[in-house]
């Protein structure tokens, strides 16, 4: 069911569907990330990406605590945008020999999927909020710093040592 099917009537129907695509992102990218983790090869990237990975196994908990509070079980919905962007992230991984050029793919491939769950988490707060579940709104608000965050991470391990490496 995407976006624009015809089950969604209503703004709670859209809130859910929204839920149930980062709920099954979210699922993808702890799936995903040990292997990124395994392929890095800069230490501090490689903390930053096992850091996150706990971070998003605790993002799996909330999103579980939303469904929850909305009376809802915690579902996912097949996301073909995470799909996407874990799929190029792991062609691109593959592609690349040099192991410096390889952490500063991983680091871009990293930063897409923060900035797709910093999209869909802003706006399922705002939701939350226009519909009146103030307290899924922050759960989900805690959730979304932990993704700003990680991305301002990313940035400055990139701009730190990484980029000027794969440049070298």
């Amino acid at each position: 069911m995407g976006l624009f099917t015809k089950d969604i009537k209503s703004m709670n129907d859209l809130f859910l569907h929204v839920l149930q695509d980062i709920f099954y992102a979210e699922k993808q990218i702890v799936k995903a990330l040990p292997d990124m983790i395994d392929k890095a090869t800069n230490r501090e990237l490689t903390a930053a990406l096992q850091n996150h990975l706990g971070e998003t196994q605790k993002h799996v908990q909330r999103l579980e605590q939303a469904f929850e509070l909305i009376g809802e079980s915690p579902k996912g919905t097949a996301c073909p945008a995470i799909d996407g962007i874990i799929k190029e992230a792991k062609e691109i991984a593959g592609d690349i020999a040099e192991k410096k050029v390889l952490d500063a793919a991983l680091i871009t491939a990293a930063q897409a999927v923060e900035h797709y769950e910093i999209t869909r988490y802003g706006t399922l707060i705002a939701w939350a909020e226009e519909i009146g579940n103030s307290a899924v709104a922050k759960l989900l608000a805690i959730t979304l710093n932990e993704e700003k965050a990680a991305d301002k991470k990313l940035t400055t391990i990139a701009e730190g040592t990484v980029n000027r490496k794969a440049v070298g």
